[in-house]
């Protein structure tokens, strides 16, 4: 176990559309964790507030978001950045007042308007490469971005482009909720890794943000294997079962509520993926937290800076 445990461990499976945002969260009792059904993320003013105060003034909260946390090296080093935390303070304001701007035409794209485009035709990730002055877009990605050997390269951060909208969802995640929070809650926030190591984070904050992702996830939880699609329900069943397993190995325990998602496969539509995922972040958060696996493989030059990690990453 790790020496702190947090208090409330929550993973927010993110996205564009705040609908499609969903959340479950964990609670420790003593040494153990009940983890809830997923639930919509809700109002983002009111996100680390209404989560915090679930939690004594001396306990701790780990959220876990699904979206970039962090920016690709040879960007930052373009742009002068040297710690990403810092860059977030500056970002849509003075000289970065059009940073969250998505350049509309490729003569828009500069260091300050990186990501492009802002809607399909007529555009190519070239312009994006030309605009920023690197080399190809494989500049464009972090270290922990890269295919490993159980998934492919994850989606480059400042091409908004294709289903995932990664690029979108982080301009959200940062100008509208880690940006505020950290404003507002100063030293009492800790952004993992860039803020230090995980179980420091734990032991001397009172808030401790982290990224996630899920198809990382799946392999965390032995769920990668075979030939399955998290967007068809039978799947998300047979996993449930999976999961539920992984359960029982662990000082965990679901709730009734979620029993009843897992046993139901999260609805018949594609968009039970998202509760899906939420819930299979929540787990892998816990792995970390409860020493089941490392925190991630920290050893990138980049990662503690500019660039981040992903929780669990090895």
């Amino acid at each position: 176990m790790s020496g702190h445990l947090p208090k409330l461990v929550v993973h927010a499976d993110w996205g564009t559309d705040p609908a499609k945002r969903m959340m479950s969260v964990a609670r420790r009792q003593f040494s153990h964790y009940s983890v809830g059904r997923a639930t919509v993320v809700g109002d983002l003013d009111t996100f680390f507030d209404e989560l915090s105060g679930q939690c004594e003034p001396d306990e701790t909260l780990l959220v876990g978001f699904d979206f970039p946390i962090g920016l690709p090296a040879t960007y930052s080093q373009l742009a002068g950045i040297n710690l990403f935390c810092d860059g977030l303070q500056l970002f849509g304001q003075g000289p970065w007042a059009d940073f969250y701007t998505l350049a509309t035409q490729a003569n828009e794209i500069s260091i300050h308007r990186p990501f492009y485009p802002f809607a399909p035709g007529g555009t190519a990730q070239d312009q994006l490469v030309a605009g920023l002055g690197v080399n190809s877009m494989d500049d464009l990605l972090r270290e922990c971005d890269r295919a490993t050997d159980d998934r492919v390269n994850a989606c480059w951060l400042l091409w908004t482009l294709g289903a995932k909208q990664v690029g979108r969802a982080a301009i959200i995640g940062w100008r509208d909720l880690i940006a505020p929070a950290i404003e507002y809650y100063g030293d009492e926030i800790g952004i993992w890794p860039f803020d230090g190591r995980l179980n420091d984070l734990l032991r001397t904050k009172r808030i401790v943000i982290c990224e996630t992702y899920p198809a990382e996830a799946y392999h965390h939880l032995n769920l990668s294997g075979g030939n399955w699609s998290k967007r068809n329900q039978e799947d998300r069943q047979l996993r449930g079962v999976e999961m539920i397993r992984w359960c029982a190995k662990r000082p965990v325990t679901f709730t009734d509520e979620l029993f009843a998602q897992l046993d139901d496969g999260f609805g018949a539509t594609v968009d039970g993926e998202d509760p899906f995922d939420a819930i299979v972040g929540v787990c892998s958060m816990l792995d970390v937290v409860m020493n089941y696996r490392s925190e991630g493989n920290l050893q990138s030059p980049h990662a503690t800076t500019t660039e981040g990690w992903i929780l669990g990453q090895l």
